[in-house]
Order: structure tokens, then sequence, then C-alpha cells
């Protein structure tokens, strides 16, 4: 499925709307440029969970937990990640195959790690579109 946004609103709109669909144990992968807006996707996803405390990304942290919605939420932002190995170390797989919906921001870096069916989400700015469009991509 391909959606086009042309704000930071729609963008969040569409990550609210998502979360309708979201189901303990998946997985989605986010993928896009530095600044393309996959925290606000994941802020829309959060609020259409009923998670009301604030969503930031985890850059420094690797992992924020949100608890307070329909179904746990774990964010991770695996940038920093250099070998898959140091994921061990904050028990990924426990929250991979968890009671949750684990949304992974630069999933690349984690690739040997994800299941088969995990969901892949990549958001792409096209400047001749205008400079808030993006082209939303779920796979």
């Amino acid at each position: 499925m391909v959606a086009e946004s042309r704000s930071a609103e729609e963008t969040f709109a569409m990550g609210e709307f998502m979360a309708k669909k979201l189901k303990p144990g998946m997985v989605l992968c986010l993928n896009g440029d530095l600044g393309v807006g996959k925290t606000v996707f994941v802020k829309g996803i959060a609020r259409g969970l009923g998670i009301k405390e604030p969503v930031v990304s985890p850059t420094f942290t690797i992992l924020q937990e949100y608890k307070d919605g329909q179904i746990p939420l774990y964010h991770f932002d695996v940038y920093r990640i250099e070998d898959e190995e140091e994921m061990f170390e904050i028990g990924f797989d426990d929250y991979l195959y968890g009671d949750g919906v684990c949304l992974i921001e630069w999933a690349e870096n984690v690739k040997g790690l994800l299941p088969k069916d995990a969901v892949s989400i990549t958001i792409e700015k096209d400047p001749e579109q205008g400079l808030s469009y993006r082209r939303i991509t779920i796979e």
C-alpha cells in the first residue's frame, strides 16, 4: 500500500489510523532518512493506541516503552547500533516476541534479527511534490 501525506498532521493521522489494525506481537520496521517523519508517524500510532504520555525518539536510549495504551508499545531507534549482538543486551527478543507492538526505526541495522512477518514502512520525501510531501509505503 502506498499513501501520500502533505503535512506532519496527515502523517500523524496515518499513524493513528494504522494503530487500529495493530495486534500484540506485531513488528513494524520504519525506514527513511533523517527528518522524514518517522517519529511523527510513531506519535500517531501511540495516540491511536490510547497512549497519553509524550512520545519521544529513543535515539540515545535505544528503547522507549509505553504501557498505558490498549497494547504496550515498544519504540526502538537502532540508528546507533553497530552490531546486532548489542540488541541482546537489552532483551530484544523478549520485546520482539512479547505482548506488545514493536516499532523499530532504522530497522535495516538489525535486519538479521527481525521476524519474517515484520511489516516494512518506508517514509520518503519528494521535493518535486513540495517540502511537506511524504510517500508512505507499507509492505
